[in-house]
């Protein structure tokens, strides 16, 4: 193979010829096999990174510290990566030692050989353009990383908006297919008072809305930046107008509000903004979870379960046993979710680890939280189109199921009061028989003052406590 020689302060050390990369990647690549991937596998934060170095490379031109020529080659190697150009040359592992440094240097290097075939030299021609005098001029690993991290986030914040958004509306359809359909309600996995299915189905997509409305909060955050802090905070090698014209042009260049910390130093040090994202993240999760189980639970059988709702059968079930379906798509929904909790434990551990003026963490941060968003998305999208637009209702059976209820005393309490509404539920449940046939029998209401307490529009919203006598 081909190599060319770069030097760094540990030596001399072959790079493939044809790499856009150098040696600081090299010896990165060579230190940190960790995960069996690459930050490549993250496209959101490629691109964040070369529209932070594109934002760098305008203000330090228009300040006059870079060159227009090198600028212009910088700003154009950018906006190919931002492409989807050079992703395979992005080779570092997401989990790294260094607070991010290794990334930095993959993106300076990368960008860097790619400005100088722009201006026609060929790739390790670093007198002319350097990773670190040129690209990364006026920063440093401690203000780039985080910034790219945050702006990654909210760019795949936003794609798993859309996708809960997609998921609420599938629930929204369904509720209103479902909205004549009776059932019992369940506390402690025993009778309640009767819903409809309808209404079940309509707090899915609540749950998912709130969720989205959190989402946004936790993407303001992350839209304050130190970039122009440099090291610390302080800003030391910069500019004085560097960091105000920096964020300004990665304003413009990603099309996000991102604004300049109101204190630099404790910006660069702070990992609050990303807890709060791993919080919102988790109750994502956790929600989802608890749908899926409520899912699997109201679908389990088909005959020897609840049998409430049918999921679309997606794959057979069974090895050996012969015409058995499972509930796949909600259980994979499950398993994702307990990865995402799994992930903010790690997010939390690595924030509280932080030691005075630098996290040194925020990779294995940026990797977790990136991995949360990027298997949400794909857990909802696969339940959006894999099973909700399918799940049909046993809708005789739910029906059955409320009429031999027990719950059904419920409605007749504020009628015949609570110790006679106790005793009726017991008789009902020694005999089998059903609450309402109990009740004419007794004399406790009449036919027509039961059909009307008992009719189903009457039993799923509120009306009111009922006068003295109730009218037939």
């Amino acid at each position: 193979m081909a190599v060319r020689i770069e030097h760094d302060l540990v030596g001399d050390k072959e790079v493939p010829a044809d790499a856009y990369y150098g040696v600081h990647t090299v010896r990165a690549v060579e230190n940190f096999a960790i995960t069996g991937s690459t930050i490549a596998q993250f496209p959101d934060l490629i691109a964040a990174l070369a529209a932070v170095k594109q934002a760098a490379a305008r203000a330090n031109r228009e300040l006059g510290l870079l060159p227009t020529d090198i600028a212009e080659a910088v700003i154009g190697s950018c906006e190919e990566i931002r492409a989807g150009r050079l992703q395979g040359q992005f080779v570092v592992d997401p989990v790294q030692g260094g607070a991010g440094t290794s990334t930095n240097m993959n993106a300076n290097e990368v960008i860097a050989n790619r400005a100088l075939e722009i201006l026609g030299y060929p790739r390790g021609r670093y007198e002319v353009i350097h990773p670190l005098d040129h690209v990364n001029l006026g920063q440093s690993t401690n203000d780039v990383y985080p910034t790219a991290v945050r702006l990654a986030l909210v760019t795949s914040l936003r794609r798993l908006g859309d996708s809960l958004g997609a998921l609420a509306t599938t629930f929204t359809e369904k509720a209103a297919e479902f909205s004549d359909v009776l059932k019992m309600g369940r506390t402690q996995l025993q009778d309640a008072v009767p819903m409809t299915l309808g209404q079940e189905f309509t707090t899915y997509a609540v749950m998912i809305e709130e969720d989205r409305q959190r989402l946004t909060e936790a993407a303001a955050l992350l839209l304050e930046s130190n970039l122009g802090g440099t090291a610390i905070g302080t800003g030391i090698n910069g500019h004085p107008r560097y960091a105000e014209l920096a964020c300004a042009h990665l304003a413009e260049i990603s099309g996000e509000p991102v604004r300049p910390a109101g204190d630099f130093i404790e910006a660069t040090q702070d990992c609050g903004a990303f807890v709060q994202l791993s919080g919102v993240l988790k109750r994502v999760a956790v929600k989802l979870s608890k749908t899926c189980n409520d899912l699997r639970l109201t679908s389990s059988g088909p005959t020897g379960g609840l049998g409430e709702i049918n999921l679309p059968p997606v794959q057979a079930g069974s090895s050996i046993m012969p015409g058995k379906v499972n509930p796949v798509i909600p259980e994979v929904v499950n398993q994702v979710a307990f990865e995402v909790i799994g992930n903010d434990l790690t997010v939390t551990m690595a924030a509280e680890a932080g030691q005075l003026q630098l996290n040194a963490f925020e990779p294995v941060i940026a990797y977790s939280l990136l991995r949360s968003l990027t298997h949400l998305r794909a857990a909802c999208d696969t339940l959006a189109t894999g099973c909700v637009p399918g799940i049909t209702a046993n809708r005789e059976h739910l029906r059955d199921s409320v009429h031999r209820s027990i719950g059904l005393v419920t409605a007749l309490a504020p009628h015949i009061g609570y110790a006679a509404s106790t005793t009726l539920a017991r008789q009902a449940l020694a005999t089998g028989r059903t609450v309402k046939d109990i009740a004419a029998e007794a004399g406790l209401l009449t036919t027509d003052q039961l059909d009307t307490i008992l009719r189903p529009e009457n039993l799923t919203q509120p009306l009111g406590h009922p006068s003295a006598a109730v009218a037939p």
